[in-house]
């Protein structure tokens, strides 16, 4: 097995360039820190190509063991590399000691596959990645069916998204489009659309979410584009009773999908 020693060597150096948008798209590979999360996109079809392992601080989980990823597969190129070397590369304080180069999905609409009764977040021009991993995270939580990032303004392979989303962005099934598509692709799919929106007349909980549903959610800054506004079935808000107006867009988010898992658990 190969072992690097050294911050400097070029295949260290290399893994430092993934953490930029252009060098992922450039080379078609992303970077994922962490155990549970690269068990997580491994079970998710994701094809790892490289696993980068410190002995020195590797912490094995019962739920996501490392030994579930093939490393005796020729396919998987598996490195020791130091502590200095892993520290160099870290970003979390809390780590197990491995990290992985992957390739990344082609997240289209139409690899989506919808039951009936679909529940899907739509996500329009998210800016931040931490906001974009919590939502994530949520819709994983709330049992969503699928995510479509509509005008994206940061990439999903983001480390920080990926960090963020605590491996959730390999268990969602995502599309990343423009708006004008996803428009077209939920009324095509006769997915009702309800657009969160300070204008609206009826509070969330109003509305019905037991069929097939899209709620739609906006940038942290100037909320939703006048294309969904006016491309969605339904404008909904959530009552604000304090001195502002509104709420970050991932507890919106959340707010929103789970008062569809109450109504559709309900009897």
């Amino acid at each position: 097995m190969e072992k690097i020693t050294s911050p400097q060597n070029p295949k260290i150096k290399n893994l430092k360039k993934l953490e930029k948008a252009s060098e992922r798209r450039d080379q078609n590979l992303i970077l994922i820190e962490g155990l549970r999360e690269i068990v997580l996109a491994y079970r998710a079809g994701y094809k790892i190509e490289t696993l980068f392992v410190c002995e020195e601080i590797l912490k094995q989980e019962g739920d996501y063991p490392l030994q579930e990823i093939n490393t005796t597969n020729s396919a998987i190129q598996v490195i020791e590399i130091s502590k200095t070397v892993y520290d160099s590369l870290a970003y979390r304080e809390s780590t197990e000691g491995v990290i992985a180069t992957a390739k990344p999905k082609q997240n289209s609409l139409q690899k989506l596959l919808l039951k009936e009764k679909a529940l899907i977040l739509v996500i329009e021009s998210v800016e931040k990645p931490g906001n974009l991993g919590a939502m994530l995270r949520t819709c994983d939580a709330a049992g969503a069916d699928a995510v479509i990032i509509c005008d994206a303004k940061t990439d999903v392979y983001n480390p920080n998204v990926i960090r963020s989303s605590v491996g959730t962005v390999f268990t969602n099934q995502i599309a990343i489009c423009e708006t004008k598509e996803a428009i077209a692709f939920l009324k095509k799919n006769n997915i009702r659309s309800f657009a969160a929106e300070l204008s609206a007349t009826k509070f969330h909980y109003q509305q019905n979410f037991k069929s097939a549903t899209a709620i739609i959610v906006g940038t942290e800054a100037t909320g939703l584009s006048k294309e969904w506004i006016a491309g969605a079935n339904e404008k909904i808000k959530i009552p604000m009773l304090g001195e502002i107006d509104s709420l970050n867009v991932s507890v919106s988010a959340g707010i929103l999908l789970f008062e569809a898992v109450r109504q559709r658990a309900e009897k």
